[in-house]
């Protein structure tokens, strides 16, 4: 709990304490109905007050201890659990200060009448507590949700102007005005080609800055067009093999999230017609990896800033899960979580 979610849970105990006792002060002039089953009692009132305050206060204090608590999702199990936990304890707290009080001020209240009227004010008490208990887990969920946004915001913001600073480049643009060059001397129609695939990449990327999540098959669409300008950059020292089960095409992932991995795969190694760069994409399980042969190269191009980071932290706020990285003295892996 932070120190909203103390006074909150100390006030509301307070209160509750002393609305559930409230009618006990009415037997303080010795007249009505509460004066014919209860003789007041300052200090016995007090105790039982205190007693009430004590039990709500641990109600909060265990169900809201766990700062992650109300941001996860529970299964039926952990939430039956929970449920019989706090059943638990509102029995064996109402138990136990009913004897506490009954020996220390043995009452004259008929037993069936003394114990209704324990159990009943700590039920109610704790039926207090826990719809208070669900608004600051609602507040928690709130505040959570903004926060991720805030993130997502941020990480959305670096992931597209790194995109376009990769596009916009001097090298990367010298190296695609290079192949057009070329292209447009041997052949203008596959110039045009290459300047079609170059658009499909600007457009992806800018038509996709408020989706947070895509489909499969349209990263894979995209990727098939940054294919190309590879292969125009490496000729046929470049290869690209996608292998994914038809059904996984709807899941969802990060947007841009298999660009920056090829890119990388790029930047960090080297490429011949004897030893190409060999890229891999395929599914397995609920994953997608994408695995390149590892020729490394020992001064790699400057970074932009689209890096595994920014990718990890895109798939922790939006997939609540984690990329996995190995690295094998032949090969560079990254498996990718998806979302059905």
């Amino acid at each position: 709990m932070d120190k909203t979610e103390k006074r909150i849970s100390l006030y509301s105990s307070l209160l509750i304490g002393l609305l559930m006792c409230s009618p006990k002060f009415m037997a303080f002039r010795g007249q009505g109905i509460i004066a014919h089953f209860w003789h007041f009692n300052l200090a016995e009132l007090i105790l039982q007050v205190a007693f009430n305050v004590g039990f709500c206060y641990f109600l909060f204090y265990l169900n809201l201890r766990d700062a992650n608590a109300g941001l996860t999702v529970e299964s039926a199990k952990t939430q039956a659990g929970r449920y019989l936990f706090n059943a638990i304890l509102l029995l064996v707290s109402c138990l136990l200060c009913g004897v506490i009080q009954r020996q220390l001020f043995m009452s004259d209240q008929p037993r069936g009448i003394y114990w209704t009227g324990y159990l009943s004010r700590f039920f109610l008490s704790a039926l207090f507590a826990g719809i208070l208990i669900k608004i600051i887990l609602l507040m928690r969920q709130s505040k959570q949700k903004d926060k991720e946004n805030n993130l997502l915001k941020t990480a959305y913001l670096e992931a597209e102007l790194g995109l376009l600073k990769e596009q916009l480049n001097p090298h990367f643009l010298f190296n695609s005005l290079s192949s057009l060059s070329g292209i447009v001397r041997e052949d203008p129609q596959m110039a045009q080609h290459f300047i079609n695939h170059l658009s499909k990449i600007f457009r992806y990327a800018l038509a996709g800055q408020n989706d947070h999540l895509v489909v499969v098959a349209e990263e894979l669409t995209m990727i098939k067009s940054y294919e190309q300008l590879l292969k125009m950059r490496f000729e046929k020292a470049f290869r690209l093999e996608t292998n994914i089960e038809k059904h996984y095409l709807n899941y969802t992932l990060p947007h841009l999230t298999l660009q920056p991995l090829l890119e990388n795969a790029a930047k960090h190694n080297s490429a011949s017609i004897t030893k190409p760069l060999k890229v891999y994409i395929y599914t397995e399980g609920d994953y997608m990896v994408v695995k390149n042969n590892l020729q490394e190269i020992a001064e790699p191009e400057n970074s932009t800033g689209i890096g595994l980071a920014n990718l990890n932290s895109r798939f922790r706020i939006l997939m609540h899960k984690e990329i996995e990285i190995e690295k094998t003295k032949d090969s560079f892996i990254v498996k990718l979580p998806l979302k059905k």
